[in-house]
């Protein structure tokens, strides 16, 4: 299908886009606290600011998780199998992760973890969705 953006493809590349931009926050917050020259030159271990940690780890989870979608996203793309359901889902899954990562940045870990688990269904319906149209 080339040239036609299914709806899957675009909630991907949204998702991808949310998750390159997670990492601006810690690079600011990194500039701030060392300054700019010294933000150039390896970094610490850990930064400072407490939010800034738990942001460096959901960018981390983030992309473990991109790693999965984005495969899921692409077969349902390639293989024509889009339907109304998959790009719900797909929807579904890109605000279960904004809010997993706002939820992990704002230390509630209840709302944290129903958002993982929600975007993992969604995971688990997309592949169901691969299967069942093999």
């Amino acid at each position: 299908m080339p040239g036609i953006i299914t709806p899957e493809i675009y909630w991907l590349t949204a998702t991808i886009l949310m998750t390159a931009l997670f990492w601006v926050p810690v690079i600011v917050n990194r500039i701030i606290e060392i300054g700019a020259w010294a933000a150039l030159k390896p970094p610490p271990l850990k930064p400072k600011a407490l939010w800034a940690e738990r942001l460096m780890r959901a960018h981390a989870n983030a992309i473990e998780n991109l790693a999965l979608f984005a495969p899921l996203a692409l077969v349902i793309h390639f293989a024509g199998i889009s339907t109304s359901m998959t790009a719900t889902v797909c929807l579904i899954y890109f605000i279960a992760r904004l809010i997993h990562v706002l939820a992990y940045v704002a230390a509630i870990p209840v709302i944290r973890t129903l958002a993982f688990v929600v975007g993992f269904i969604c995971q688990m319906a997309l592949v169901t969705t691969i299967l069942g149209a093999v």
